[in-house]
């Protein structure tokens, strides 16, 4: 490359910013259809198990696209998948422009699925290149953002704007472009090794050093995922039982969860990962006490307020896994580990909701499903402390 071409590039901290934004367009644009189910339904006749599905086919997706594409960035570098990615992912949002029915929705899924599993773990990657730290801090916000920015700003251009199944993607779709353009500007993060045909056959393969840290991680991991699930899937609903309210409130209600999640990374960043995730479970374990009450005694106030308390939980429990395993692995590594982690995270997404969508329509409705699925997720929070105070006791007696 000429010095004239080098100069061209964007700066490390302007590349940082670039892939934190691809994740948050990418985790916004998954987020976006939550808020447009209910018009979906109403056009299309469908059940809540069919909206749960159409929700888990893209975790499906993404887990896939991570099990063969997710180390791919460690081989051929940062910038062709993200491109691809970007490609793929445009791809998806004119399926949803033009959707008239189920089977649309469910392509535009699995499509979407598979561009973020390439990007997710390229763009994670890339950060962690450029800085450690201020990375691992861009990954734990990133998907908080994207979330809350995803869900609100699809209720709002429902709510206000013309053409409410469609203006939405295509919004993103002009976000999308910007950043392709910015991933043809920004220099190469990593250095292509060989090995890239091998890379896409579907392993697991862990470095020593990590393999018990993630096993240790994986619990948490997996609880505040599902609870990000369940909030997305079937949040704006159940914002709905409970109160008769605007589109705008349900989308709300995911954004709170995102603002405080984002919020509890901020906070908590320069504290030890143990501690970061043991209150990641406190506050996950406090929301959901908070919503389990709230459903039963018909208060949306309270509703928000467990909302709010869950977000931190999903923010200090993703961040203290991250914060955990990232500093263990080397730079040709960290696509693979980083992919298992959301491999990790999204069957945590994906599995419980469809089976909370089951649930609704088939084990006693709305309300019942998310108290049962509450306490799924309290069982989950004690899981998730006692493989963490098995770790630390372990590490204390290896210490000796």
């Amino acid at each position: 490359m000429s010095i004239a071409q080098q100069q061209k590039r964007l700066t490390p901290n302007v590349t940082l910013l670039l892939l934190a934004s691809i994740i948050v367009s990418f985790v916004a644009a998954s987020t976006a259809p939550s808020p447009l189910y209910g018009i979906y339904q109403a056009r299309w006749h469908f059940s809540p198990i069919t909206t749960t599905l159409v929700f888990a086919v893209y975790a499906v997706a993404v887990l896939a696209s991570l099990l063969t594409v997710g180390k791919l960035s460690d081989h051929v570098g940062r910038r062709p998948v993200l491109l691809a990615a970007i490609a793929v992912e445009m791809i998806s949002l004119v399926i949803f422009v033009l959707a008239g029915g189920v089977p649309e929705l469910v392509a535009a899924r699995i499509v979407q699925g598979i561009a973020a599993g390439a990007a997710t773990g390229a763009a994670a990657a890339g950060m962690l290149d450029i800085d450690r730290s201020r990375g691992t801090l861009a990954n734990s916000i990133a998907p908080g953002i994207g979330t809350g920015v995803g869900a609100l700003l699809s209720a709002l251009l429902v709510q206000y704007l013309p053409a409410p199944t469609r203006l939405v993607y295509l919004v993103l779709l002009v976000a999308l472009l910007i950043q392709g353009i910015g991933v043809v500007l920004m220099p190469e993060t990593v250095t292509p090794m060989a090995g890239a045909l091998r890379s896409l056959r579907p392993e697991i393969r862990l470095p020593r050093v990590v393999r018990g840290p993630l096993l240790a991680v994986a619990p948490v991991a997996f609880a505040v995922w599902a609870l990000a699930g369940f909030f997305a899937a079937l949040g704006p609903a159940l914002v709905r039982a409970l109160m008769n309210s605007s589109i705008v409130l349900g989308g709300l209600s995911i954004f709170v969860f995102a603002v405080f999640g984002s919020a509890a990374v901020l906070v908590l960043r320069d504290r030890p990962a143990r501690t970061v995730m043991l209150t990641g479970i406190a506050a996950l374990v406090v929301g959901m006490v908070i919503t389990l009450v709230s459903v039963s005694a018909d208060s949306i106030t309270g509703f928000f307020v467990g909302l709010a308390f869950g977000g931190v939980g999903f923010g200090g429990g993703f961040q203290g896994s991250l914060k955990t395993v990232t500093p263990l692995v080397e730079a040709h590594e960290r696509a693979s580990v980083l992919s298992l982690l959301y491999i990790i995270s999204y069957v945590g997404f994906g599995l419980p909701t469809v089976i909370a969508g089951f649930l609704v329509v088939h084990g006693g409705g709305l309300r019942r499903t998310a108290e049962e699925y509450a306490v799924a997720v309290l069982v989950l929070a004690v899981v998730a402390l006692l493989a963490l105070r098995r770790t630390g006791r372990e590490t204390r007696v290896g210490a000796r």
